[in-house]
This record gives C-alpha cells, structure tokens and sequence, in this order.
C-alpha cells in the first residue's frame, strides 16, 4: 500500500509538472534590433510588425499564450538550445547548417537576397560590383551568399550586426551597394529618406538561401513542432497569413 501511495503521488506531481510547464506562455525570440517592417517598435514602445502578429496568431491557433522576448541576433540561437526563449520567429532562413544545430516549423515565406544601391549607380550584380563597398548583415543567408558566391567579384565587403546599420551606411554614402532580403529591400527603397535608391537586381537562388523561412524550435521539441506546423496550415487557410502580409507589404509573400 505504501508502495502505490509513493508511485501514485510522483504520478501527480509529475502530471502536476507537465500541465504546470504547458501552462506557461511561450517565449517568442525575435532579435532585439528593429527589422520593419517585420519586427519594430511602436510608437508606444511596443513590438510589432508581420512576424509579431504573426507569430501571435501561430500562437492563439495553437491555443497557447505566447510573450515577445527581444534577444540579440548573434545569440538567438543559443538562447533557444538553452531555453530562454521557445521559438525563434525573425526571418530565419531553414538552411543544411541550421538544421544541424535547430529544428524548424514548416516554411511560411520565401525571400531572395535583392542588391540595393544609387538609382544613378549602373549596377547589374555581381557582375559590375568588382571596386565596390558592398555591406552585408554578418550571420544571414546573404552573409553566407556574399561569402560563397561572391568572393571573386572584386568587390569589398563590409559586415554589420545589424540590418539598420547597414541601412543607414548606404543612405549616408558609406557603402555603394547592399545585398538584403528583397522584401525588406521593397520597405527601405519606399522611405523618403531612400528616394535616390532602387533595387538593382535580385540573387539567383542558391543552397546558401534554404528552403525558404520558418520558425526556429529545439531539436526534438516534437510536439511543439506539430502543434505548430498545423497552426501554420490554419493561419494561411483562413487567410490570416495573407492579411497581414497585405497589410504589411501590399502583396501575399505567403508561401
């Protein structure tokens, strides 16, 4: 009797621990520097933007309260494999080398790599950026393009940590040419501050770009990973995922 009083109360506590642990809200990582218009701050101190509301909406058909938790890019994916936050949600490309360390979601978009540079500028990537200054953000899909692809084009090449850094070098004339996401690219040529910048050309597709863009989870974090998958295919049927892209970028990028 004593014996099944013992195994019934770890019973308890551990059906106690689990509903307890599953309670809890779930950590959305998004890197804690803005990249509009998928993630920023509000005026009122807030962050939104595509894959905020997004990620929120993963969350509620999933039927789980989920927190924003702001982390640095560089540690984002160690803050995952150590638990800090749940689910990485910034743009983060499914790629063989992230995949050997993470787990992903289903994709949700896709974007190329889109060179960005002066409307006045004659530029047709890669072929014209032998004695250019090309800035890049460090530990992204187009780092990575930059990298292999990119090596013998004669051009000189500036890493950052973050996006808006990057940005902000090429309107004020520090660099001559960007390579970034397109659809991010599509937001900064539409700033006033951008009006003497164009997209001059698009990467082809290539390994170093994956399989399109998903939400980072542990490895074996098997059920979160089903859950979350079948939010996904939620979201988009109920055309949650296309309204929000339209409100974002006046166009589907729903994969």
């Amino acid at each position: 009797m004593k014996n099944n009083l013992i195994a019934a109360s770890a019973l308890a506590l551990l059906t106690f621990a689990t509903t307890s642990q599953a309670d809890e809200p779930l950590q959305i990582g998004i890197s804690a520097e803005p990249y509009p218009p998928f993630t920023y701050t509000s005026s009122d101190g807030e962050w939104t933007g595509f894959e905020v509301e997004l990620g929120l909406a993963f969350c509620e058909a999933m039927e789980r309260e989920c927190e924003i938790k702001p982390t640095g890019w560089s540690g984002i994916i160690p803050s995952l494999k150590a638990g800090r936050i749940d689910m990485i949600m910034n743009s983060m490309s499914i790629t063989e080398a992230r995949q050997r360390v993470i787990d992903f979601s289903a994709p949700y978009y896709f974007t190329p790599g889109a060179y960005v540079a002066a409307k006045d500028m004659t530029l047709n990537p890669p072929e014209d950026l032998d004695g250019k200054v090309l800035g890049v953000q460090s530990a992204t899909t187009n780092a990575t393009y930059t990298r292999r692809a990119l090596r013998d084009s004669g051009a000189s090449v500036r890493l950052y940590d973050q996006a808006e850094q990057v940005n902000r070098d090429l309107l004020s004339g520090r660099l001559d040419v960007i390579l970034a996401d397109e659809i991010a690219m599509n937001e900064l040529v539409e700033r006033d501050a951008a009006d003497d910048f164009e997209i001059k050309g698009v990467a082809p597709h290539h390994a170093a770009y994956g399989d399109g863009v998903g939400v980072g989870l542990r490895q074996d974090d098997d059920a979160l990973q089903e859950s979350l998958n079948d939010a996904i295919e939620d979201v988009f049927e109920d055309g949650t995922c296309s309204r929000l892209s339209n409100k974002y970028f006046d166009t589907d990028i729903c994969t």
